[in-house]
């Protein structure tokens, strides 16, 4: 088995989000086989950079990834992060389209 990965550990989070935007942190570092403290500080870095969003789903945290944002790579910003991801994946992924939520009945 290698030491070292063809992606980096923020490239593995986005592909993570990208499979399942619910996914637990503590559910994606040990996928990825970091600690919940760095797949934090991963998710911390992509949402503070504008790749990720992150919105509260009840008592979790549900991400979505900013399809249209350049790669940081300086060496090819022609491509977005989107577009490698969707090579990466196998398919097309989008973000889900927003479930509206219930409202609250007033008492009569």
């Amino acid at each position: 088995m290698p030491q070292w990965s063809f992606l980096t550990n923020h490239a593995r989070v986005l592909l993570c989000i990208a499979r399942d935007p619910g996914l637990r942190l503590r559910d994606m570092a040990d996928a990825l086989d970091i600690t919940e403290r760095s797949a934090f500080a991963i998710v911390a870095d992509l949402t503070e950079a504008g790749y990720v969003l992150k919105e509260r789903d009840g008592r979790r945290n549900r991400y979505s990834i900013q399809h249209h944002m350049p790669l940081p790579d300086p060496t090819d910003r022609e491509r977005t992060v989107g577009e490698v991801l969707d090579l990466l994946v196998g398919k097309k992924i989008r973000a889900p389209q927003a479930v509206p939520r219930r409202r609250a009945r007033a008492n009569s």
